[in-house]
This record gives structure tokens, sequence and C-alpha cells, in this order.
């Protein structure tokens, strides 16, 4: 839910058709309302089982209000080396999405859900066509669309820059039929903020009031964003059109997201994912000083005892496995290969498991 047109009546939009949105605005245009609006308008009508939310938030006050409600997959993030962590995790997510949807056999995560939904209620529910144990595989359950909400695009450009810019275009690009949509805000619509690359992926714009008719270009692509009144007046530019529709968002108080907070808190405990904001390149760049870093890691026995029992030595079963980040499971696994536990990565994208099993 947008707010109402010059009409009075409301306006509503689809984000899973949007199916990214940039919203753009200075401050005191009511921009942060206008997101928390949006927000909230997901978490009312939606449970966790359906959509999961990743916030990012630098400012530290405008989305850390929603910090323990059921839809987080991890803490809010303030600290913008953990925001790339984040990001970098949807893409992993991303892509072992796709892998199952291709197994599956269908194009998006609407039809996927449908299919596993049809199957239980016809009692022969699909099985995991990727199960770590494929004598007797779990069921497939549905899968929620994820939701990454930035506050603050200014902020994580400056400080992670590129990387990020690469993420979020990647994200862009592909995640729409993996049901992960983008939500990112700035309050400094520049060209070093809204790159190109950024813009071309992301259709969808939201101005509201802005202090030139540049920064409404690079928003919007043309001007008028710069004549709006503030306080919630906006210009909603849906995709597959040029002509922005003018739009008052509504008014969405503090002590209302409060309520509506304590009332999902008192629902259920967040099912965080552990390991998602764990910094990317973490002892990546080799080195002596580096080099113990996941045999540090104090879930690398229980790996290597998993690695031994089962005999696969696959980064993405030790993830599921340990419910840990991509990246920290490739890093136990590349210090297994040193560790001579198994073999390098054969042409067919296999390893071999060279320890004898008693060794677990």
């Amino acid at each position: 839910t947008l707010g109402k047109d010059i009409a009075g009546n409301p306006v509503v939009a689809d984000l899973g058709k949007m199916p990214h949105l940039l919203v753009a605005g200075t401050t005191g245009s009511g921009k942060s309302v206008g997101v928390n609006a949006m927000i909230l308008s997901l978490i009312y009508k939606s449970d966790p089982s359906a959509v999961r939310m990743i916030m990012v938030d630098p400012k530290m006050l405008e989305l850390s209000i929603y910090e323990g409600i059921p839809h987080l997959l991890a803490p809010v993030v303030t600290d913008m080396k953990q925001a790339a962590a984040a990001l970098n995790w949807c893409v992993g997510e991303m892509e072992r999405r796709y892998k199952l949807l291709s197994a599956v056999g269908v194009r998006n995560l609407a039809s996927y859900n449908q299919k596993v939904r049809d199957a239980k209620k016809a009692g022969s529910p699909l099985t995991h066509p990727f199960s770590l144990t494929p004598d007797n595989p779990e069921p497939l359950e549905t899968l929620p669309m994820i939701v990454v909400m930035i506050d603050e695009l200014a902020d994580l450009m400056m400080v992670v820059g590129k990387k990020v810019e690469e993420l979020i275009a990647r994200l862009a690009q592909k995640a729409r039929a993996a049901g992960i949509h983008l939500i990112l805000a700035t309050q400094r619509p520049s060209v070093d903020v809204i790159t190109g690359l950024i813009k071309a992926n992301i259709p969808t714009r939201i101005a509201f009031q802005v202090s030139s008719k540049i920064d409404s270009r690079t928003i919007l692509d043309q001007m008028g964003a710069e004549a709006l009144l503030g306080q919630g007046d906006m210009l909603y530019l849906p995709p597959g059109t040029g002509l922005p529709q003018r739009v008052h968002g509504a008014f969405v108080s503090d002590s209302e997201v409060h309520r509506v907070v304590d009332y999902l808190k008192a629902l259920g405990e967040p099912d965080y994912i552990e390991g998602m904001l764990d910094a990317p390149d973490e002892g990546g760049d080799g080195g002596t000083e580096f080099g113990e870093a996941a045999e540090a890691d104090p879930l690398y026995d229980q790996a290597v005892a998993y690695v031994l029992k089962t005999r696969r030595a696959s980064i993405s079963s030790v993830q599921r496995q340990l419910r840990i980040g991509y990246n920290r499971a490739a890093r136990m696994i590349e210090d297994m290969e040193r560790a001579g536990l198994v073999s390098s990565m054969q042409s067919n994208g296999n390893r071999e498991v060279l320890a004898p099993g008693g060794d677990a």
C-alpha cells in the first residue's frame, strides 16, 4: 500500500511485479514514513512463512524499531561491512533457489510453492532433489519471499562501494524469479549513489520531494519531483510506463509501528540464519596470518565429523547441515582440503573424501 491518488482512491502496488523498488527524497520529505508504511503493509498481511526480511539501517534509528519481529532473517544490520555480507548471502540463496526451481521444473517461486502445496494435498509430497540422505530424502517445503530493505543506500555505497553495486545489480537482474526483492531508499539521489548499473536494473521508482531538477532527473529520468510539496507527496513510476503517478503516502506514526511490532513479537521469536552477517572475505586473502581461520572456527570439528560420516564434501551440504553462510562453509571445506581430509575439486565439481570414516 502506497497511499491515495489525487482523486482519493487507494494506490496499491504488487512488489512481486515491480520486482524491485528505488525510493529517493530529501530529509523531511516523508521518505522514512513511506518506507515504514510499505513494511507494515507487507508484515500486516503476510506471516513469516510467506515473507522474510533483511533490514539494513545505517542510521540506526529508522528500521531498528523492527528488531525482534519473526519476519527477520537476521538482526537489523547497522554495520555496513555486515550489510555487504548479507547481500552476498542473498546472492548465494538466489543461486541455491535457482538450482531447486530448475530441478523441480518450474520458472518462479510462486509456481514452485503451488507445486509443493498441490503435491502435499494429493498425498505424495515432492522430495528434495539435493537431499543429504538420497535414500530417504526429506519432503520439500514452501519457500518464503525475501525482501531486502536498505534504508540509506548512499552510506552503503560510500563505505563498501563497488562490491555492493555489483551485488545489488546481480540481485536486481536475476533475483525476481527466486522470490528475492530489493527496496532501496536514499536521501542523496546523485549519480554516484544511484549509478547507471543500479538504475538499469530497477525499473520501479518513487520520488519524494527533492531539492533540484537534476536530482529528479536522476531518479525518474524526468523533472517534476522538485515541485512536490513534501510530507509524503510522491511521484510513483510503475514498471513498464514512462508516466509517473502522483500519490500522497499513508502516514504511520511511531506509536502505531511500536504497537504492530509488539504484537508481532508476542507471536513468536525470530528464526535467524546463523553466519549470514559474517564478513564475506574474512581470512580470504591467504598468507600465514589467516591460514588457520576455518580451523579456528568453533564449528570446524562438527563440519569434519559430518563430512567423514556422510562421505560427501560439498559446500552446500555443510552449509545446510550447520546452518551457516556460504563463505564460512567454503573456508571449512578448503581447510579440509589443505589438511588432506578431502581431495581438490574434480572436473565434475565433486570432491572425494580421502580420510577414513573411523576418524570421526
